[in-house]
């Protein structure tokens, strides 16, 4: 049966929540790899929002299981507080219906801590964290200095790792001008907070590669977008981990020869949410157009979004890097009404034409974008359905942003409702 990874093609807000939630119900399993609870979805499902953040989407078909895979960074705490958002909601949360995987590293309070006293002390030259402790946490990672959720099981163990960890952060917290740990706070919330969370620990690797071998169809779900990966992203404005789809494999254990469908989930236009360079980007009454139509707040963060024309460039470079099949086009109906739309072709850097966006930060921020117009359209694609219910100069649009991205479009989406969905190709046929 066929194995799908869903990632964002862009800098992130794409609709991810709302297509992961549609293929959800062609799959058995649907498993988060990577990010932490600065990511953000929202789904619409029968006029009920739900708003997500470290829980996969498919959390809230109660008929699924959803993972938390180990390259997920988790603050236990915030997923409690999650699930019970959910359940007042009337969604059934069950660790036989969550599982978290026990290699995963937990973001502690002294994360976030030092994630916004960074920030604060770098002032003009700051990334535009979120100030979750994302970043710091993935360090400790790499540092060999996590919490892991297996050590919550062992006293012993916990004490040691809190104690590797604040060897390290106590020196750094010296130079912020913040005060030490308070180590027995730290166990204490911890060990209160172990009795919430081990129920849902299993090795998810072991789990997922069974449910392969059974037949079982799983969505791979990323959170923020290719644009930001640690890597491939416009470095150093990006997030703190791998987000292109070869992290989908390292981020859960299943080989990547498991994997048979890589969907990009693509915005008909751009936006972005912090800082970093954003070619296309507009200041203007289109600019403040599509951000009003579109709805342009970050679900995690509530900061308005930076917006500008679609840029067919970026798309083409994320589409090569995680080796994306086809593409899922979302929130077409924004551009209902304008009689211009612009796409970014290429680039042009000191009177040089450029197909890509170049690495170097300084010629990141000094390019300027080559502009294709074409004709816009006056009637509604809102909720449409079907490629005749589509005028002719959005289907002509659509089409040339295949061309320009060298993929085709797999799903059409037409509004926040999951049903408002044009099916071209499907990610899950075998």
């Amino acid at each position: 049966m066929a194995n799908v990874v869903v990632v964002g093609a862009q800098w992130g807000d794409e609709g991810k929540g709302k297509i992961v939630d549609w293929l959800s119900e062609r799959a058995d399993i649907v498993a988060r790899f990577q990010g932490g609870h600065n990511a953000g979805h929202t789904l619409v499902i029968d006029g009920a929002t739900y708003k997500l953040h470290a829980l996969p989407s498919g959390v809230v078909r109660g008929d699924k299981i959803s993972v938390i895979g180990n390259g997920v960074v988790l603050d236990p705490w915030h997923l409690v507080e999650e699930i019970a958002a959910l359940r007042g909601q009337g969604v059934t949360i069950t660790p036989e219906t969550l599982l978290i995987a026990e290699n995963t590293p937990l973001i502690l309070p002294i994360h976030g801590e030092l994630d916004r006293a960074r920030e604060a002390a770098i002032g003009v030259a700051r990334i535009g964290t979120t100030g979750r402790g994302i970043g710091p946490a993935y360090e400790d990672k790499v540092g060999r200095r996590s919490v892991r959720v297996a050590d919550l099981a062992d006293d012993a163990t916990l004490e040691l790792r809190v104690d590797r960890a604040l060897a390290h952060h106590d020196a750094l917290r010296r130079g912020l001008g913040l005060a030490p740990v308070d180590r027995d706070a730290l166990l204490a919330g911890l060990r209160e907070v172990a009795a919430e969370i081990l129920p849902y620990a299993a090795p998810v690797w072991k789990v997922l590669n069974d449910k392969r071998k059974a037949g079982k169809r799983i969505l791979f779900e990323g959170a923020q977008g290719a644009l930001l990966d640690i890597d491939f992203g416009t470095y150093p404005y990006v997030t703190s981990s791998n987000v292109i789809a070869g992290q989908a494999a390292t981020g859960t254990g299943i080989g990547p020869g498991s994997i048979d469908f890589v969907l990009g989930i693509v915005k008909a236009y751009t936006t972005r949410v912090g800082e970093g360079p954003f070619p296309t980007e507009l200041h203007d009454a289109d600019g403040q157009r599509l951000g009003e139509r579109g709805h342009e707040f970050g679900t995690t963060t509530g900061r308005q979004r930076r917006c500008g024309w679609f840029d067919a460039v970026l798309v083409r470079q994320s589409c090569a890097t995680s080796g994306i099949a086809g593409i899922a086009l979302t929130k077409l109906d924004v551009l209902d009404g304008f009689e211009r739309l612009r796409i970014c072709t290429g680039y042009e850097l000191d009177g040089e034409r450029l197909d890509y966006l170049p690495t170097a930060a300084d010629q990141q921020a000094r390019v300027t974008p080559v502009y294709e117009d074409l004709e816009g359209w006056q009637e509604s694609t809102a909720g449409a359905r079907r490629w005749a219910d589509l005028p002719a100069a959005a289907i002509k649009y659509v089409r040339r942003v295949e061309e320009l991205i060298e993929c085709p479009v797999a799903m059409l989406s037409t509004s926040p409702e999951r049903d408002d969905t044009i099916l071209v190709t499907d990610p899950f046929a075998d």
